[in-house]
């Protein structure tokens, strides 16, 4: 399996999976509306506070009790990392990675011991404590949503009281609880959960979940907590120095290190004077394939690979470990490693259940809105990238690139927490259509999450399959730069497209829309009464009078004659793609040839070699792609 720079991380942990239902209706959900009332009032607990904080966890869905990647159960998100260890199985990925060239070279991390239950974070056992407090057993707090609403309750109650503070009615009167509910052991992490749970009461919130049924809480706009609570916490003070983080999100410096092993040979990242030297163009979005504490040790490595910042699962707390100014080693291909900041999210590409917290999606938004108003970043899907859309460099590369974060990210509701919701910006002639279904309902189903070939647990999903016919009866769009026979492997990319992501429309059969991908016409069910895009307009590139068809790079290197003496010109090499006359593909960007030499422990040696060629950076197929501008013409996409 192909997942993050990190698959083999110590301590990984894996969970079993169990499907969710799809939301089919807008009904009243009597059960867990009633189970916050009932919860609040037995434990004196505001019934806003109760439902504000388990939407920062879980949005209140039950997962079926899966437990998510840090071992948290049910709509409270209560951890039983111990419970979740014990039901998982070891996992490990292929981790193949490219630090500083674009030829493969193993990634191999030391296999880690589970720690012993002493060993577990406090933040990953709430879920015994909330046992003890209610007198429920611990497979109830796990498999019964209304028990594990009441288990969280519970420990806000234990809380409050343990701050010396009243089991007030007043949700002003509860920020000190909240906080603590966070399991964060530092004023940082814990004001950061406790002031995104309070901006969601004062917002408020709707939200039909994977049990099919409506929850509420009403707007609290005029709220406003008693903040001064948490110094009386008794929590530790956060070292924040030297991090390049929004003051909106908790952060601590955890470098990774520059060190010279010798025989010239140095890791785990390299120096660099971004965005002086050239611009950072893109963020990629990866998912750790492992545990909180083992990717620590593993981004501390001097040997291993490297990435900018590590996101956690349970209350979106951030380590940052490179300075965007240098290049980190993440993506598998160096022209986007030399251009990009990587970040890392706590999770899992093939544990459908194992979901990533609501905490955690909040908090990267954050970060990313933050890096890319800092540095000029556009926020669209041609550059906010999946470690899954970055090309191979060359064609011998492409069957080993990385498929995180997978189809089990919510592309859509990130982008809404970016501020960038995915609406439509034309009408049915503007040419283009960017893909978003609705990820509860948008089940395409994919083998392989446990056992080759066996299917995963059904789930929703961000990605919409494609097929090289208007109906599920015709072939899967093939990949020929993967040269297999195309399947529903969730690490199969080769007929997937992802929410956010635009093309060109092709032709319209009925509920069948076509675009343009890979050099082909591709189809993907697109029924009007639920549709899986929307239209949308902008440039697009189709190769220049005469041409029949133009080569696809998958990275933007100068011409061989840019190169000063000492730096060798690296092969301008073309993927075994081809743009075909007659077809049109969505514009990124117009980007400089560029390369970023940087081969030895000296930095002095490093140099930026900057060439003549212009490329336009494409949407090609599942990723990204490159073709040189005198190549082609711009055009709009609806003429």
């Amino acid at each position: 399996m192909r997942g993050s720079v990190t698959a083999l991380a110590a301590a990984a942990l894996l969970f079993p999976l169990l499907g969710a239902a799809p939301a089919d209706t807008r009904n009243p959900e009597p059960g867990l509306q009633s189970a916050f009332a009932s919860a609040a009032a037995e434990y004196h607990v505001p019934q806003s506070v109760l439902l504000g904080v388990s939407y920062l966890q879980s949005r209140w869905d039950a997962h079926g009790g899966a437990p998510s990647v840090s071992g948290g159960y049910g709509p409270m998100h209560l951890t039983d990392a111990r419970t979740a260890l014990a039901e998982g199985t070891s996992h490990h990925g292929d981790g193949s990675e490219d630090p500083r060239g674009d030829s493969a070279r193993p990634a191999l991390a030391p296999k880690a011991k589970p720690p012993k239950p002493s060993e577990i974070p406090a933040r990953l056992r709430t879920l015994p404590k909330a046992a003890e407090l209610t007198g429920l057993s611990r497979r109830q707090l796990r498999t019964d949503p209304a028990a594990n609403v009441a288990g969280g309750a519970a420990l806000l109650a234990a809380a409050q009281k343990e701050l010396g503070r009243p089991l007030s009615s007043d949700p002003a009167d509860w920020y000190g609880a909240v906080a603590r509910f966070s399991g964060a052991d530092d004023t940082a992490t814990a004001a950061a959960y406790a002031n995104d749970v309070y901006a969601v009461l004062r917002t408020g919130q709707e939200r039909v979940t994977d049990s099919g049924r409506l929850v509420t809480l009403a707007a609290q706009p005029d709220l406003s907590p008693d903040t001064g609570q948490l110094r009386r916490a008794g929590l530790r003070t956060l070292d924040t120095a030297g991090t390049e983080c929004p003051p909106t999100v908790s952060c601590e410096w955890v470098p990774a290190p520059y060190e010279e092993f010798g025989e010239g040979d140095y890791g785990n990242h390299d120096l660099g004077s971004r965005p002086a030297s050239q611009r950072i163009e893109y963020i990629v979005i990866h998912d750790t394939e492992g545990a909180w504490d083992g990717v620590l040790t593993m981004v501390q490595d001097p040997t291993y690979v490297s990435w900018q910042y590590t996101l956690r699962s349970t209350d979106g707390h951030i380590a940052q470990h490179v300075k965007a100014k240098d290049v980190a080693w993440h993506a598998g291909n160096w022209y986007i490693n030399a251009k990009s900041i990587g970040l890392e999210h706590e999770g899992f590409l093939a544990r459908p259940d194992a979901w990533y917290t609501e905490a955690m999606y909040r908090s990267s938004a954050r970060l990313v809105t933050y890096l890319a108003k800092k540095y000029g970043i556009p926020l669209d899907r041609q550059h906010i990238l999946g470690h899954d859309t970055v090309p191979g460099p060359t064609a011998s590369a492409i069957s080993g690139m990385h498929t995180d974060p997978g189809p089990y990210w919510d592309w859509r509701h990130y982008f809404e927490l970016l501020g960038r919701p995915l609406v439509p910006t034309a009408g049915p002639n503007g040419g283009l259509v960017t893909i978003r279904p609705d990820y509860a309902a948008n089940r395409p189903g994919y083998t392989g999450c446990v056992t080759a070939g066996r299917p995963c647990a059904d789930h929703g999903s961000s990605a919409v399959r494609l097929y090289s016919g208007p109906g599920e009866s015709y072939p899967l769009i093939k990949d020929i730069g993967l040269g297999s026979t195309p399947s529903k492997g969730v690490n199969d990319l080769s007929s997937r497209v992802s929410t956010g992501q635009q093309y060109a429309v092709a032709g319209r059969d009925g509920d069948w829309t076509a675009i343009w991908y890979l050099g082909q016409k591709a189809w993907f069910k697109n029924p009007k009464k639920n549709p899986t895009a929307v239209h949308a307009a902008g440039q697009v590139v189709t190769p220049k009078a005469g041409l029949t068809s133009v080569p696809v790079y998958g990275r933007a290197y100068p011409e061989a004659s840019a190169y000063p003496a000492g730096v060798p010109a690296q092969t301008v090499s073309a993927l075994p793609y081809t743009l075909p006359a007659g077809q049109r593909y969505v514009v990124g960007g117009k980007v400089p040839g560029e390369y970023y030499y940087a081969v030895t422990f000296d930095e002095a040696s490093h140099r930026v070699v900057a060439g003549e060629d212009l490329y336009y950076e494409i949407q090609f197929g599942h990723r990204v792609g490159y073709v040189r501008a005198a190549d082609v013409r711009v055009v709009p996409s609806g003429s």
